[in-house]
């Protein structure tokens, strides 16, 4: 990507040291990485635990024939998460990091217990909507403060750490629910499991540095310059707190509010941050997905758990080729590899449906399409939003720019979900894949035009040049 130079507060950005912590001292890093992605884990595990304990505990709630309360019981969670996306914004920003995580794991947990001690559905529902708000905080801040601790280099790699540990989620969702078929009222213990990394995303928070942005924004020096020593090393403090004074140097602005994502001087990388989601949801990965059971048994695949697991895995490989190549290839190529080979997947799975000529291989088609749809998903659409947003965002601005792009996103997956079914019954399943194709393919166009390029720039360096001080 080409280099850009532009100039910020009387300055070139390449006058001021970029925060580049050599890959060796990244080792403290890796085990606070590892606590933030319980967040991602949850996240995952939620999603997934309702699909495979859905059918037992409508029959246990006396509800299984009632499949708009079940539609509430699974989307409720999505509601609760775009409260939470928004919410974890602003706790992010009014008392850390680290504090946030630990105030996300009492939704979390008391979600999770009620879940699986309910006797009534509406103990379900609120379990769920608990749930869904500890979800949205995590999604608000598990990428934030990945980005905010990772040094420069390897950022790209631990930042698609978060979508890998979402995928493991859901994987370990779907192998929990195995015993189901012969134990009806193992629902409860899935939904029960949940509350042991809720519990150890508290306790291990409790003992991770805080951002050294977050507290230098707030005027607490030495407790940066001290974070700074446990996550890179005391011979790296110098560096980057000089680093991250000439970030601030010339601007003493208070955290942003609300309003001012929509000003002039930030309308423009905000209405970006909205746009990586909102194709990201039109691109349809939620409908495959969802759809995913039907188009195998089309292929003579019966078995739902089979289906689900080759999906989920072909999601876990896709993130872990992209994590090992996010600060090698880049984020915006990634991106159009991905959206590319959606693209083409998903006219794969559309002629597969409608062309005669391929009608003796339909079935073999269709899975096909849906598993390269999911790794080309996997290799850029699915974990780069999440890594590019807190790349992009100003500090001062970072969190609650985060939670309004992440709220799109919910709000998208809500209505994907609640209306998929209806378009494909008045459309047609072949016309609703040509549909997502060239959304496809317009997010190709749009991410030429508008995404720059992150690998190998410090988050102060990009902040100078899409967000300069006034």
């Amino acid at each position: 990507c080409r280099s850009h130079r532009v100039r910020a507060a009387g300055e070139d950005i390449e006058d001021a040291a970029p925060l580049k912590v050599q890959g060796q001292s990244s080792g403290s890093v890796l085990p606070y990485v590892g606590v933030a992605c319980l967040g991602a884990i949850l996240f995952g595990y939620h999603l997934g635990v309702v699909n495979g304990a859905l059918e037992y505990l409508a029959k246990d709630l006396g509800i299984a024939e009632n499949t708009v309360i079940q539609g509430w019981i699974v989307s409720t969670v999505l509601a609760g998460a775009f409260v939470g996306s928004f919410t974890g914004g602003v706790l992010a920003d009014k008392f850390g990091r680290t504090k946030t995580f630990i105030l996300d794991a009492i939704p979390l947990s008391v979600g999770a217990f009620l879940c699986t001690t309910a006797q009534s559905v509406q103990a379900m529902i609120i379990g769920r909507l608990l749930t869904g708000i500890g979800i949205g905080i995590s999604s608000a801040i598990v990428p934030l403060y990945i980005s905010e601790i990772s040094p420069t280099e390897i950022r790209g790699t631990l930042g698609t750490v978060n979508q890998l540990f979402i995928c493991i989620g859901i994987l370990v969702a779907l192998v929990v629910g195995l015993p189901l078929s012969g134990n009806p009222s193992w629902w409860r213990t899935m939904f029960g499991l949940a509350l042991i990394p809720s519990v150890l995303l508290a306790i291990g928070m409790a003992f991770s540095p805080e951002s050294p942005r977050w507290l230098y924004q707030q005027g607490r020096i030495s407790e940066a310059e001290t974070s700074i020593k446990r996550l890179y090393g005391k011979e790296k403090v110098a560096e980057v707190m000089g680093d991250l004074e000439a970030s601030a140097r010339g601007s003493s602005e208070p955290d942003a509010g609300w309003l001012d994502l929509f000003s002039s001087r930030y309308r423009k990388v905000v209405s970006i941050g909205a746009a990586m989601f909102l194709l990201q949801q039109l691109a349809g990965i939620n409908a495959v997905v969802y759809y995913s059971t039907a188009v195998f048994r089309s292929a003579g695949i019966t078995s739902d758990v089979a289906a689900s697991a080759l999906v989920g895995a072909a999601n876990v490989f896709g993130t872990t080729v992209a994590s090992s190549l996010m600060d090698k290839q880049g984020r915006k190529s990634l991106l159009l590899i991905s959206y590319t080979g959606m693209a083409a997947s998903m006219m794969l799975l559309s002629l597969s449906f409608t062309w005669k000529v391929l009608t003796p291989y339909s079935g073999t088609l269709a899975v096909l399409g849906t598993v390269l749809y999911v790794l080309s998903f996997s290799l850029g659409a699915g974990p780069v939003p999440a890594l590019l947003l807190p790349e992009i965002f100003a500090s001062r601005i970072r969190a609650k720019a985060v939670a309004l792009s992440l709220g799109v996103h919910w709000i998208m997956n809500f209505f994907i979900g609640l209306y998929f079914l209806s378009i494909v019954t008045k459309f047609g399943i072949s016309t609703v894949y040509m549909g997502f194709a060239l959304s496809c393919l317009v997010a190709v166009v749009y991410i030429t035009g508008n995404v720059v390029e992150t690998k190998g720039r410090s988050l102060e360096e990009i902040e100078r040049e899409l967000s300069p001080a006034i």
